[in-house]
This record gives C-alpha cells, sequence and structure tokens, in this order.
C-alpha cells in the first residue's frame, strides 16, 4: 500500500512539471451549482493530472469576531486538532499514510479548509471522510485548545516587535476606525486571553454552516462523481444561514499623520485609505492603473522615482486588496531614518502627479503587455485555479472571470485610468504611519 501511494504521489508531482512546462494552458471551463443544504459549488474537470484539490470556504474571517477579537482565526486553527474522537497526531497520519494535504487558514474576510488529493478511489475517499469528520465533528479538545491561543499570544508579542506589523495594524485601524477590518485578525493580548473554548464553539456554530459556505472542486473527477462529493462533503454541515451584510466603509473625513517611536534604523511608511470592493466597477481601471503606479515592481513609477533616481528606498511600492467592502488602498517603503521626509515627499508627488495626468500611451501599453501576458501563470496550475475558484464564488464574480479577464484588462483607456483615480484616490485625504525613531534636524509628523 505505501509503495503504490508512493509511487503514485512521484508519478503526479512529475506529471504536474511536465504538464506545465510547455507554458500557458487553456483556461478552465467552470461549472456551478447548489447542493441540497445549500453551498455553492463551483467544479473544474482537469484529467491531466491523477489528483483532486477541494476548499471550502465561510464568510467566517476575523471581520465576524465582533468583540472576540481573535476568536475566528484561532476556531479555524483548531479545527485540525482534533475531530471524530481522532487527535490531531492520528488526523495528521491518516492523510500522510494516503499521501494527501490538509490546510486551513482564515483572513478578514474569509475562512477555509483544503484538501489534496490522489484521486484513486482507494486514496481519495478515506481522504474525503476524514476531511468530512474535521469539518463537521471538530472536537476542539482542551490541551490543543490552551497551546493555540498560547502560540497567538507568543505571536502577537512577536508582532508588537516588529516594524512592519506595528506599522501595518497602525494603518488598519487608521483607515478603519470602528469598521470590523480595523481590527487585527490575530487578535490582541487581551481579548485571545480571554477567549474560552465555548467561544470557538459558538463561532463554530454559527459560521461554519452550509448555507454560510462556498466549495471549490478541481481535478481529475467528471461532474457526476463532483456531485456526489459536493453533497457528501456539504452533508457534513449544518444548513445553517449566511452570514449578515458587514456595514459599508466610511471614507476619510481629513488627512491624518500617526508617528509611533521604535528603535530601528529603518522608517516604515504606510499612507492610504480605504480603496474597492470585488466586483467594483473602477476595479480593472484601478488594477491597471496601479500597476503603472506603484504595483509592477522596480518598473512602476513609484519604484523609478523614489529608488532609481534618488536611492532612498530598496523597496517603494503601492497595492489594492479588494475585499467584500472597500478594502486598503496601500503606498508604502521603508528607508533610512535621515531620508524618511524626502522619500514620503516623492511619494506623494508621485501619487499626485498620477492622480492629476494618468499614465502615458507608453506606460499603459507595457503595463497591458506585462499583466496579460503573465496571466496564463496564474491560472498554471490545479492550485492556483482553486485559490481563484474560491476568489470567484465567495464574492460573487461572474463564472466568465478567468476568460474575460485579458480582454478587460486590455480594453482600459488612458482616460478610464485617469477619471477612476480623481474620483476614488484623494492625495489630500489619505492617513500615514510612520514606524521609527525622529532623526536629527527633522521636524516631528
Amino acid at each position: 500500500m505505501f509503495a503504490r501511494k508512493n509511487s503514485l504521489l512521484a508519478y503526479a508531482w512529475l506529471f504536474l512539471a511536465l504538464a506545465f512546462a510547455g507554458g500557458a494552458q487553456a483556461l478552465p471551463q467552470i461549472q456551478s451549482w447548489s447542493t441540497a443544504g445549500g453551498t455553492k459549488v463551483l467544479f473544474v474537470a482537469a484529467h491531466e493530472l491523477p489528483m483532486l484539490d477541494v476548499r471550502v470556504v465561510f464568510d467566517a474571517g476575523s471581520a465576524r469576531d465582533g468583540s472576540l477579537h481573535g476568536v475566528a482565526a484561532l476556531t479555524n486553527s483548531m479545527l485540525g486538532k482534533g475531530a471524530g474522537g481522532k487527535n490531531a497526531d492520528a488526523i495528521a497520519a491518516g492523510f500522510e499514510q494516503r499521501g494527501a494535504q490538509f490546510g486551513s487558514g482564515s483572513e478578514r474576510d474569509m475562512a477555509w479548509l483544503s484538501l489534496r488529493s490522489l484521486s484513486e478511489p482507494d486514496l481519495l475517499t478515506p481522504s474525503l471522510q476524514l476531511f468530512r469528520s474535521i469539518l463537521g465533528q471538530p472536537d476542539f479538545p482542551v490541551a490543543d485548545f490552551k497551546r493555540e491561543r498560547q502560540l497567538t499570544l507568543t505571536g502577537l508579542e512577536y508582532q508588537q516587535q516588529q516594524p512592519k506589523s506595528i506599522a501595518e495594524n497602525a494603518f488598519y485601524r487608521a483607515v478603519y476606525g470602528q469598521h470590523p477590518y480595523a481590527a487585527n485578525p490575530d487578535g490582541n493580548p487581551e481579548s485571545v486571553a480571554a477567549l474560552r473554548i465555548q467561544d470557538l464553539k459558538a463561532f463554530y456554530r454559527r459560521y461554519y454552516v452550509a448555507g454560510n459556505a462556498i466549495l471549490v472542486l478541481v481535478g481529475d473527477i467528471d461532474r457526476k462523481r463532483a456531485e456526489a462529493v459536493a453533497e457528501d462533503i456539504a452533508a457534513a454541515l449544518p444548513p445553517g444561514k449566511k452570514a449578515a451584510a458587514l456595514p459599508e466603509v466610511a471614507p476619510l473625513e481629513k488627512a491624518s499623520t500617526e508617528f509611533i517611536e521604535h528603535p530601528s534604523s529603518q522608517s516604515h511608511v504606510l499612507m492610504g485609505a480605504p480603496g474597492m470592493r470585488r466586483g467594483d466597477p473602477d476595479y480593472f481601471a484601478l488594477y491597471v492603473g496601479n500597476h503603472i503606479l506603484g504595483g509592477s515592481g522596480l518598473t512602476s513609477r513609484i519604484s523609478e522615482e523614489i529608488r532609481e533616481k534618488r536611492g532612498l528606498s530598496y523597496s517603494a511600492y503601492s497595492y489594492f486588496i479588494p475585499m467584500k467592502r472597500k478594502g486598503p488602498y496601500t503606498l508604502g517603503f521603508q528607508t533610512r531614518t535621515s531620508k524618511r521626509d524626502e522619500a514620503l515627499s516623492v511619494l506623494r508627488e508621485t501619487l499626485r502627479k498620477f492622480v492629476d495626468q494618468g499614465p502615458s500611451a507608453e506606460e499603459l501599453k507595457a503595463a497591458k503587455d506585462n499583466i496579460i501576458g503573465g496571466f496564463p501563470l496564474a491560472v498554471s496550475s490545479n492550485s492556483k485555479i482553486t485559490e481563484y475558484l474560491a476568489m470567484i464564488g465567495f464574492y460573487g464574480l461572474p463564472l466568465d472571470y478567468l476568460a474575460s479577464f485579458p480582454d478587460k484588462v486590455a480594453a482600459v483607456t488612458a482616460e478610464q485610468i485617469r477619471d477612476a483615480f480623481q474620483r476614488r484616490v484623494k492625495v489630500d485625504d489619505m492617513v500615514t504611519v510612520i514606524v521609527g525613531t525622529q532623526s536629527s534636524g527633522s521636524a516631528a509628523p
């Protein structure tokens, strides 16, 4: 059994390497339906590899924490620690014996559980049964809970010593105020220390339900088998209800600057505001525009002005994070403290010029070529397709999102970019967070 399993695994990974060595693959055909319990399913048949990827996504991220900051993340981390009477070691051994991989994770918007298994029935079936047990019969063992809670507290302590984490947490608080997105998904020391097992169980019962789930299947099964697998997985969950809509994100009323003293030779600077949501009508104009401004690495305007021309920072960037509600638009850099004020001035001026004038024809063509040319790599493996389908299903994007993506990028004009940035990016109403030390001769922010 073990020899055959290992042989199949070796074959699968060799086939994966050969399958994608030639470059771009055809875009997948996405099929969708709902299970009897109300779980939406997205399925792509991919018979090139003898494997199946499964991902179950819940509207159960930290935006659902309420006053129990950190409960979403801790709940998700506990699901694989004990289920159906099996402890964490038995669960890990059960997957390992069949060459399967289990995973889980949690962010502000969502939480998920995933399984990758060989598709041979005598390996896939028991792997799915174990996955189903984790999904629907978590035990929340006391000893594991105490250990995971302590690990979270240790991680939070570490974050408080890292300028990057300090800046990011302060940035979200400044941008989002009282909105659920403001809080650190890992919680804070006080809230995490106060969590009890019953808090996790209550969170699980409310949000880990069929009506609040998206199920993704990608791999070597046909539609009939996919329907059976989906029904079996979803049946492990009680029907339940979809999570309530999150509140809208309030716009920033005025600019603000927060300086956080930290003993570091480098200053970490973040600037930004609420940006856009998934499915935003301005998505493609803002996405392509930001690729030119700060999202394309060393070739972007921000990098050119701050790094290449002036040598003020090794890394300078900007990016949107689209979410259920408006995710942040973030611009940032790290630099020597003595160069901080100059770099910040250049960043603001570069942003202002781009908002006022938009991109040149040459910049726009280069950005489109880069985005469209690199897109096949974004869907070049089953795992990447699985992640895209999870995003499409969770955010309610059209099923032709992947197929239409290159054409929508190609259709973006310089005028659309300039219009979208002028309406959506208010240079004079942004928050700025600086973590570092005061430099001699530099005015306090």
